[in-house]
């Protein structure tokens, strides 16, 4: 059972946690990571890319030259995709790209990158993260005090509009709550930040 200490948000150690083994020390299975990884970045797509095919272009109705004597290609259209202002050849059209992954792979994936990140050593659990106001400088001096000054990712067990807004406007740092977190931020994150009411959580959704 893995014992992590436990931090204020002036970065001193306050006491330890014993994560569950179900969740933070499973052996990670890199396949349905990646498949999760994959799945995420094919649903962030927009599937808006268009081009026109040779019968959308306009113009192109009348034979360039006769079929047969100029010593030339025969040519039906002037707008063939080798003609300049020609259509394109196999022409993207708008397209979903979603697919959905199965229920038990998304949970072992899950389960998966937190066991990673703490077998890593980049999980820093919080005490608490309260704030009354919207002030950037609060969870930037917070993030430097845990030492977590490059890519984070913020898990919080509800939502606080203070600390969303105010880490929103710090480059690669990132917020969610329990039920919004995903396989491609944790593993993309240089050090996940788990407040501690969001780590019992955690374990009621996938112990």
């Amino acid at each position: 059972m893995p014992n992590v200490a436990v931090l204020d948000m002036a970065g001193k150690k306050v006491g330890t946690i014993d994560l569950s083994d179900a969740i933070f020390a499973i052996e990670p299975n890199e396949a349905v990571m990646h498949d999760m990884v994959v799945n995420y970045l094919a649903n962030q797509r927009q599937g808006t890319q268009s081009a026109l095919t040779r019968s959308e272009v306009s113009g192109g109705g009348k034979k360039p030259w006769r079929q047969k004597g100029t010593g030339r290609a025969r040519q039906g259209s002037t707008r063939a995709p080798q003609w300049t202002h020609g259509g394109v050849a196999f022409a993207p059209k708008p397209r979903s790209y979603r697919f959905t992954v199965n229920k038990k792979v998304r949970r072992l994936a899950m389960k998966s990158a937190l066991s990673a990140k703490c077998a890593a050593e980049e999980i820093i659990i919080l005490d608490s993260l309260t704030m009354t106001e919207y002030k950037t400088k609060t969870v930037a001096d917070m993030l430097k005090a845990v030492g977590a000054e490059k890519k984070a990712l913020i898990v919080l067990p509800e939502v606080n509009s203070f600390v969303i807004k105010s880490a929103g406007n710090i480059a690669g740092v990132k917020t969610a709550q329990v039920n919004t977190i995903n396989v491609y931020d944790i593993l993309n994150a240089d050090k996940l930040i788990i407040v501690k009411d969001a780590v019992a959580k955690l374990e009621e959704v996938y112990a």
